[in-house]
């Protein structure tokens, strides 16, 4: 009961702590690449020279991924960045099962200059839109 006090009589304190709490979130968000829709990354690809770069791991890589996807398990990216050096210059769209690890691995290859975008929905979305996927 107190809490909801404490609500009413100081909702300016309570409403400048959610819109601060929702602009770190978004922030934070941002800071780990613009999430691009399936179709977006298509246009990516297929426009601008991007690469997709696959951080899921190998058995689920062999099933099915992106034609021409680079392939880095998300727990070795740190140490294999240097890979990536020849697509710094091009869109990078990361890519994972449904999203879960894209936002840490899109933070560490933004901060190191690399034009990250961050597949919404990862793989089960794509495969969902029924787009084509390359197994082996």
């Amino acid at each position: 009961m107190d809490f909801f006090v404490f609500m009413s009589e100081q909702w300016l304190l309570v409403s400048l702590l959610v819109v601060l709490l929702y602009a770190f979130a978004l922030s934070e968000r941002y800071k780990a690449g613009t999430p691009a829709s399936v179709h977006e990354v298509t246009r990516l690809i297929n426009s601008e020279g991007g690469r997709v770069l696959d951080i899921r791991d190998k058995s689920e890589y062999s099933a099915g991924h992106i034609v021409d996807a680079l392939h880095i398990p998300h727990g070795q990216v740190a140490e294999r960045i240097a890979e990536l050096a020849k697509v710094k210059d091009k869109p990078l769209i990361v890519a994972d099962k449904m999203g879960q690890h894209a936002g840490a691995v899109g933070r560490l290859l933004k901060r190191d200059g690399f034009q990250v975008r961050r597949l919404q929905g990862g793989m089960v979305e794509w495969s969902n839109q029924n787009l084509p996927l390359v197994k082996g």
